[in-house]
């Protein structure tokens, strides 16, 4: 049996709660970050080396080939020109890491080392010494050591071959040493300032009003809908004691506004609390086409000489749910939208038809943002 455009009853609709109407405090720390103190993104060039012949042919990855002897140079070992070692146990990767804020010359980050070029595996390798750089050309850190590959491949002589995750990707915790500290403008000037991690001018005012309440009037100013600038004390001890209390304090912070996010490649739609929808009445309707294959038998005439077959008889049958018409009240919630659309039984496609056709109609009191 084939069943063509069934109209599911269930209803995969994920509404999730992005800004309730009550409100609730929540920790500075939780909603802010401190202007100029921020992570800094580390590159580097290096070598994989010991892998079980899953490394790079360097005969179609020549810079591996090249690196190869020019870190063997560096090391005493000079090669002739014209040889070019054949090797399956080295693979040239790019080296990537996180440097902290406040990050001291000594302490440990963790790096991930990708091949760039056609190496199968990094399983069992180890990163050679590679020094790596910030946006401005300077050496940060220094990455060395084994790596943790979470992926595995195998391949069978017959060309068949199954792979985990990604094996040509590994990572080293605390694979590297810090050796510069980044300037940072903590500790420089009268003040300091807070940017939200989701602007909002209800948000930034109450984190002011906060402020001043705690510190005393005209301490605290909100600059925009994300950052608010505080006067703090000059000396760097002082300082760290003064944001330690700040971060906190708590505030309730700003609703968000009204949003419907529709994923129309998952069919995830998620509605916040704050959507309302106007007055609109909505029907939803839907055919069934079911295709039933009975196959018959066919039996030849006695005597007649002919053969037993099978004949295909198909049987269509079509129906329609009677749905009925629903209506949404002035200001309904979400609440409202979430049980009216249920009742009909709509999928997440329809869902988003029907909110679609809503702000269409000026009747959706929201911003609908399709993704």
């Amino acid at each position: 049996m084939r069943l063509i455009n069934k109209t599911s009853v269930w209803l995969l609709s994920l509404m999730m709660l992005l800004s309730s109407g009550t409100l609730y405090a929540e920790r500075l720390k939780d909603l802010v970050s401190i202007a100029g103190v921020r992570d800094n993104q580390l590159l580097g060039y290096g070598l994989v080396v010991g892998l079980d012949g899953s490394g790079d042919k360097t005969s179609q990855a020549p810079f591996t080939v090249q690196s190869l002897k020019s870190m063997l140079s560096r090391l005493g070992i000079t090669l002739p020109a014209d040889i070019n070692p054949q090797v399956k146990n080295v693979a040239a990767v790019v080296v990537s890491a996180v440097l902290p804020p406040f990050a001291k010359p000594g302490q440990k980050i963790d790096v991930t080392a990708s091949s760039i070029g056609n190496a199968k595996s990094l399983r069992g390798g180890m990163l050679l010494m590679t020094p790596l750089k910030g946006v401005d050309g300077n050496v940060y850190a220094i990455a060395q050591g084994n790596l943790v590959v979470g992926g595995f491949g195998a391949a069978g002589s017959d060309g068949s071959k199954i792979t985990v995750n990604v094996p040509s990707v590994g990572r080293i915790p605390n694979g590297a040493s810090v050796e510069r500290t980044v300037n940072s403008s903590f500790d420089q000037g009268h003040s300091i300032v807070f940017n939200l991690h989701n602007p909002d001018f209800t948000t930034a005012n109450r984190l002011a009003e906060a402020v001043n309440v705690y510190l005393g009037p005209e301490v605290a100013a909100a600059i925009d809908a994300s950052s608010i600038r505080i006067s703090a004390p000059v000396d760097a001890a002082k300082r760290v004691s003064f944001v330690s209390m700040l971060e906190n304090l708590t505030i309730d912070p700003g609703s968000s506004s009204a949003k419907v996010i529709v994923n129309s490649r998952t069919g995830t739609v998620v509605i916040n609390q704050n959507v309302k929808v106007m007055p609109a009445a909505i029907t939803h309707g839907s055919m069934t086409v079911t295709i039933r294959e009975e196959p018959v038998v066919s039996q030849p005439a006695a005597l007649s000489g002919g053969d037993t077959a099978v004949v295909p008889n198909s049987e269509v049958m079509i129906s329609t749910d009677n749905n009925p018409m629903f209506y949404f009240n002035p200001g309904v919630d979400l609440n409202d939208i979430v049980r009216a659309v249920n009742q009909v039984g709509a999928a997440p496609g329809d869902l988003m038809a029907i909110l679609e056709a809503l702000k269409e109609a000026g009747a959706l009191r929201a911003e609908l943002i399709v993704i």
